[in-house]
């Protein structure tokens, strides 16, 4: 009788889906091209929503019709959300492109030239304001040593010694 119990309240615990909001920032520093280069990934319905709220239309990020356009609006809102500091200096970058893959959208950045970062300072509000239980992780590689760190909501800002 005990068995059944434990089974059935492990198949209750976990046979309801819960909601998973998780985004994942991974860059490199080239070493050859002096560029931090890497990329985000979001879930499309999370990205989708956030930007409908944004722009008060629809952005359909898994048939695009416009390509172009979409760029525009991911290059704008990854910019308003996702920022770097390399050794205390703000760096840009551009939106290389995007691609989607099942569930999961993935931009792809190039920071501006840089000096062999010996420290990151990342301020990541990605899908914070649609998302209260948000959680963004970032993986940096500056030669060779790798390292991660995680910000839930409300945090935002991560450092990064190298």
């Amino acid at each position: 009788m005990r068995k059944v119990l434990v089974l059935a309240t492990i198949i209750f615990l976990f046979g309801f889906k819960h909601p998973f909001y998780l985004g994942v920032t991974d860059l490199k520093f080239n070493a050859k091209e002096k560029v931090l280069q890497g990329s985000v990934k979001l879930f499309v319905n999370d990205l989708e929503a956030a930007l409908k709220k944004v722009h008060n239309k629809t952005v359909d990020l898994i048939n695009v019709k416009n390509k172009e356009e979409v760029n525009i609006i991911l290059s704008e809102y990854l910019k308003k959300h996702l920022s770097l500091k390399i050794n205390g200096k703000a760096c840009t970058y551009k939106l290389i492109g995007f691609e989607k893959e099942e569930e999961a959208l993935w931009m792809y950045v190039e920071f501006e030239k840089s000096e062999v970062p010996k420290k990151i300072d990342v301020e990541n509000t990605l899908l914070y304001d649609h998302l209260k239980d948000q959680m963004n992780i970032t993986h940096i590689e500056v030669n060779n040593s790798k390292k991660s760190l995680k910000a839930h909501n409300p945090e935002k800002i991560l450092q990064f010694q190298f």
